[in-house]
């Protein structure tokens, strides 16, 4: 637990594996048991057919929670389902208060289907800016971690993105058109260009880690919610890439993004990216 007059940075070199103690005790006691066990009434849609919330959602979310205040008194907590029942609890992510940003399962299409595509997020910030972030995969039980400055880890091992190899076709990963505007569809069709190979993204957890291993070389979304992009975008910069929006900036988590934006492996492969988002090549 978090002493007085203790920052962020002390509370980190303290508690991150209590941290991880609580993504994984959450995956475990509410996500995992219901994995290819769903019942029909245990499935819900809240704005529409492709956007789902299951009881594994909803339960791990209050587990962390409650954990995660408990390690953290005076934090709070922004989760994908609290701020779907009370929208202004999302503005805590721009308040004085340490903020845990939450997804409890991301990637839930895939859950609900029975695929492994999912994992769980957290994100800790604080005024904007993001300290640190566990990426969990509990179908192969696979822990991604980032503390700002300390650098991106997969499973203890360190993680370096690198440049993409010389003059292969960048693999990038966009939004999924049930989530785009007219006009961020246009966007998006600007990188079905000669080098670059778009398809449309799964987990954006799980597409976040591709980057940050090297696997994937760049995403390309158009949608803000910040308990997708945070743990994400930090793992990212931590293996040494680097995020930018359509007009050049960095990705802001308390929001006003120009979209879509992208996060990659390199500052170059996201300049390119970006320009031909914003239809400059």
């Amino acid at each position: 637990m978090i002493e007085n007059n203790e920052t962020i940075d002390e509370f980190l070199a303290r508690y991150t594996d209590d941290v991880e103690e609580a993504v994984r005790k959450a995956a475990a006691q509410e996500i995992v048991p219901r994995w290819r066990r769903l019942a029909a009434h245990e499935v819900d849609q809240k704005a529409g057919p492709h956007d789902l919330v299951t009881d594994a959602d909803r339960k791990a979310e209050l587990y962390l929670t409650e954990a995660l205040a408990r390690l953290l008194p005076g934090s709070v907590v922004v989760g994908e389902e609290a701020v779907h029942a009370n929208p202004a609890s999302y503005g805590a992510i721009r308040g004085e208060a340490p903020v845990w940003i939450v997804d409890p399962v991301d990637g839930t299409r895939q859950f609900v289907r029975g695929e492994e595509g999912f994992c769980t997020l957290v994100a800790l910030a604080q005024h904007g800016v993001v300290h640190a972030s566990w990426t969990y995969a509990p179908a192969d039980d696979r822990l991604a971690t980032a503390v700002r400055g300390r650098g991106a880890f997969l499973d203890g091992e360190r993680l370096y993105a690198g440049p993409p190899e010389p003059g292969r076709e960048l693999r990038v990963a966009t939004s999924h058109p049930d989530y785009t505007t007219d006009e961020q569809k246009r966007d998006l069709l600007a990188l079905r260009t000669p080098g670059v190979a778009p398809r449309p993204c799964g987990s954006a957890g799980l597409e976040y880690l591709a980057v940050a291993r090297g696997e994937s070389d760049a995403t390309a979304f158009s949608w803000e919610a910040a308990w997708d992009h945070a743990a994400g975008l930090l793992l990212v910069e931590e293996a040494g890439g680097t995020h930018l929006t359509r007009t050049g900036e960095p990705f802001r988590i308390t929001g006003g993004n120009e979209l879509p934006f992208t996060a990659a492996r390199d500052a170059a492969t996201a300049r390119r990216v970006v320009a031909l988002l914003a239809g400059e090549v």
